[in-house]
């Protein structure tokens, strides 16, 4: 008989967020903790696969968008822990991205409120415009010029430099896309990319709303994030 290997069903596992203190505040040393737990018996999970060379890789957005960390937990005491400082109150957004063995990739979100009053809601506006990171520039363009959603939207990077791109976490780039009112957030690598000065990525918005993308690219040992501010269509 032939044994045939068989893909998991995409089943969502369970994480868990414990803060302390309890009640950040602005400016205050803040321990996050991440337990993993499967979907079915609720056990705690130990072994993950290491994904873009980490185990866990962490995006955390504040609600006004000002605010953007990638950065990757260590696992510990069969949990994965994070300290942040949170610069400003308000809401800030986490996604954990991580790959349990056995399972299927998860993207899942978690919600952090830190003590103080929320910044005012600033409307995003159209941008696309080259933008300048510490030692490259990134020029930003679609396939179409009003994405929609539900459907593929192609968008083309071009980096401006003499001497190329190193790869950043076993990719050419990466980059997170965040819904204005930060309920979407998807984490994505090119679909294009061999080390030149080209670079595509394909995504799907689930939503008509504006949404800010930020691209990651590592040039001479230095990681340059930039983002652009695109409105989705239904």
């Amino acid at each position: 008989m032939k044994l045939v290997a068989t893909v998991p069903d995409p089943v969502e596992y369970h994480l868990d967020l414990t803060v302390n203190p309890r009640v950040p505040k602005p400016g205050e040393r803040v321990h996050l903790k991440f337990d993993v737990h499967d979907p079915w018996k609720n056990n705690p999970v130990k072994k993950f696969n290491i994904v873009h060379e980490k185990l866990f890789h962490a995006f955390i957005v504040s609600e006004d968008l000002q605010v953007f960390v990638h950065d990757h937990p260590y696992f510990q005491n069969d949990a994965f822990q994070y300290d942040m400082t949170f610069p400003k109150p308000g809401m800030y957004r986490i996604l954990g991205d991580f790959y349990p063995e056995g399972a299927t990739p998860q993207l899942i979100a978690k919600t952090i409120f830190v003590a103080g009053n929320s910044p005012a809601p600033t409307p995003l506006a159209p941008d696309s415009s080259p933008k300048t990171g510490q030692n490259i520039k990134v020029e930003f363009s679609m396939q179409t010029a009003q994405p929609v959603a539900g459907k593929n939207t192609q968008m083309r990077v071009v980096i401006r430099t003499a001497d190329g791109l190193e790869k950043y976490l076993g990719a050419w780039g990466h980059m997170l896309a965040a819904s204005d009112d930060l309920i979407d957030m998807m984490h994505t690598h090119p679909f294009i990319a061999d080390g030149s000065s080209q670079i595509q990525f394909d995504l799907t918005f689930p939503r008509a709303r504006t949404y800010r993308i930020w691209v990651q690219f590592q040039r001479n040992g230095i990681v340059n994030t930039v983002h652009f501010d695109i409105p989705v269509h239904s």
